[in-house]
């Protein structure tokens, strides 16, 4: 993929050089796929590089047979052996004298590949409910992987894994475990204090190289930011704390400059390279520092930022707040160095831009505006996600079918069960934040699209690409949740929020279902699906579904609506019922007589079946909604 540092060091080594080419145009039929444009073959292949060697990434080299079975997967390659790997030099030719000597085998080789493929994609054979102490034992795995002093799970390389903190969130909500929430505010604020955060421009990198988050790999992409974004304003609202508040819309920030399109799309990210070195647009020098700023105020920034003249990457340094605690006043005072080091550091040769708009990433970016916009009081946020809604339906609907990809006036590839998935997601943050039901039943509409292309209906789940795409060797149900939610983990909840807030019993059916097609291996390895584990809990714990009887112009309305925006409550549901709006009723069948009493706007709240006594009050809402969650 574009942004993959060795990817970039695989094609200038092999893929550019003339004796590389003459050996692969001689003997073997060269396709490279953009893994972003393609996901669901590298999905395929991919599971047969991790089947065959044990490990995973990019790049990935996989030789198959011309009926698309492979005999033979790896990562990178270089040109010549190195380091105990045989080169592309050693490999090509083997291979071509195998193939030559004895092809059978190859074939044998692919045919065991590929049954092994199909066997693995069988459905498990336990289709029970999962039940609340599988919960416990993702918290207990999470808290034995956590590193108390830098935040995080495991050791390096570290990942920022959003839907870990998502998870614990709400772990806390429903059980009141201190731990829980400890473990996300040490992990965000030990991100955020690292060199993985871009001190000077916003966003995060992809990943750090070390457990201390100090040394990234530098490629931004859009997803993480999308993802950790939900995760700080997520945690602003359990806590109240407003640095939370403020780096997540530093990341919005960077957002809309640097990764919005003219037309509405948001691009995939930035590159980790420029000028062929990896980080040299983000990394600085002392001398550097004391050029733009003066000596003294250099200085000053040096020390807060951990600039030293010894460098803690290749010699120069990545700014980073490790060792040091700025008060938000400090931070404030630090804004205009901040902007001149930021208009020096746009002179420079900037990183590539991967400029494809995908569909599945942008949703994920709607839904982190969405709920930006509503909780931070930020309008102009819920416009960003609105304009991209739009770019989505005119620029990347092709006839009847989403694409998955869009670039420079063209939509390609049918969309996959991630991307209608991700685009349902934004759509139901997006009706949250404005609670027009025209969302909502937008929301509804493409997943019943979704549902039409990709549900299994023998043994329910998603399959990962449509029934009218083209056909792999399998067609798998993905639910592991790695950098990015699965396609099934994202439309399970989906659709358990969906069955709450219409009371539809076909899609409640549909949750039930998809909860317990997958229900074995959640249970067997939960830290490995945190993000299934929030439609899990959602649908095992009773919540509060409200319905507000008034219009928009009503001051009341207002502020009963601000009052659920501002605290982090999971296990709610709101529908609006204004007096104008007869496609509420039509969408939300159970709200029809829920009407102002009178003449006062009126909230309704109903838990586990049952509805109390309507609250006429801002104050008695937010009274009603703090009682503790309890199951169901």
């Amino acid at each position: 993929y574009s942004t993959c540092h060795w990817c970039h060091v695989m094609e200038r080594e092999s893929f550019e050089d003339e004796e590389v080419a003459r050996l692969l145009n001689q003997h073997f039929v060269a396709v490279k796929v953009d893994r972003e444009e393609r996901p669901d073959i590298d999905t395929v292949y991919m599971n047969v590089c991790q089947g065959m060697t044990g490990h995973g990434g990019w790049p990935l080299t996989i030789i198959m047979t011309p009926d698309k079975k492979p005999f033979f997967a790896a990562t990178y390659i270089p040109k010549y052996d190195r380091r105990g790997l045989s080169g592309m030099m050693t490999l090509l030719p083997r291979i071509a004298q195998i193939w030559q000597d004895d092809r059978p085998s190859c074939y044998g080789i692919g045919d065991r590949i590929s049954d092994w493929l199909i066997e693995a994609s069988l459905p498990a054979g336990n289709r029970a409910e999962i039940k609340a102490g599988v919960f416990d034992e993702a918290f207990q795995y999470l808290t034995r992987v956590y590193d108390s002093e830098y935040g995080g799970f495991g050791s390096a390389p570290k990942f920022p894994t959003p839907h870990n903190l998502y998870f614990l969130l709400r772990y806390w909500y429903y059980t009141g475990e201190e731990l829980a929430l400890e473990m996300v505010e040490q992990t965000l604020k030990s991100m955020y204090k690292g060199g993985i955060y871009d001190h000077i421009g916003f966003g995060f990198a992809r990943y750090s190289t070390d457990r201390a988050w100090l040394v990234p790999h530098f490629e931004k992409m859009l997803y993480d930011n999308a993802l950790l974004a939900v995760a700080f304003v997520e945690t602003y609202q359990a806590t109240g704390n407003e640095f939370y508040a403020d780096v997540a819309r530093e990341i919005f920030t960077y957002v809309m400059r640097e990764m919005t399109s003219p037309e509405g799309g948001f691009y995939s990210a930035q590159d980790a390279d420029s000028e062929g070195e990896e980080g040299k647009f983000y990394v600085w020098t002392a001398a550097e520092i004391m050029e733009v700023l003066g000596e003294f105020k250099g200085m000053e920034f040096c020390s807060f930022y951990g600039i030293a003249p010894e460098g803690n990457f290749e010699g120069k340094s990545i700014p980073n707040l490790l060792g040091t605690e700025l008060s938000d006043d400090e931070r404030r005072q630090l804004e205009p160095v901040r902007l001149r080091l930021f208009n020096h550091r746009s002179k420079r040769i900037a990183p590539f831009k991967d400029d494809k708009i995908l569909l599945s990433w942008n949703g994920f970016m709607i839904a982190a505006l969405a709920l930006g916009g509503r909780v931070l009081d930020e309008p102009s946020y819920i416009e960003k996600a609105r304009t991209a809604l739009t770019f989505i339906e005119t620029r990347m609907r092709v006839g009847d079918r989403y694409m998955l990809r869009y670039r420079q006036g063209e939509a390609a590839n049918p969309a996959l069960a991630e991307d209608y998935a991700a685009l349902v997601w934004g759509l139901l943050e997006v009706y949250r934040s404005t609670l027009n039901p025209a969302y909502l039943q937008k929301a509804l509409e493409v997943n019943s699209e979704m549902i039409n292309l990709f549900w299994d209906e023998v043994q329910s789940g998603l399959y990962y690409y449509g029934k009218d795409s083209e056909e792999l060797l399998i067609n798998p149900k993905e639910v592991y949740d790695g950098s990015i939610p699965s396609p099934n983990s994202l439309a399970a909840r989906n659709l358990v929020w969906l069955g709450r807030l219409t009371g539809d019993q076909a899609t409640t059916r549909l949750a039930e279902l998809i909860l317990k097609a997958f229900s074995e291996p959640v249970s067997q390895h939960p830290w490995a699906h945190t993000h299934f584990l929030l439609a899990a809990m959602t649908d095992h714990f009773a919540g509060k579904d409200i319905v507000i009887a008034g219009d928009r112009h009503e001051e009341q309305t207002r502020d009963m609506i601000s009052v659920l925006n501002q605290v982090f409550r999971p296990d709610i549901t709101l529908v609006l019922k204004t007096s104008q709006d007869e496609l509420v009723g039509e969408l939300v069948p159970f709200g029809k007589e829920m009407k102002k009493v009178d003449d006062r706007v009126t909230a309704y709240i109903c838990e586990g079946f049952s509805c109390r006594e309507p609250v006429f009050s801002a104050e008695q809402l937010c009274e009603a909604v703090e009682s503790s969650p309890g199951e169901s």
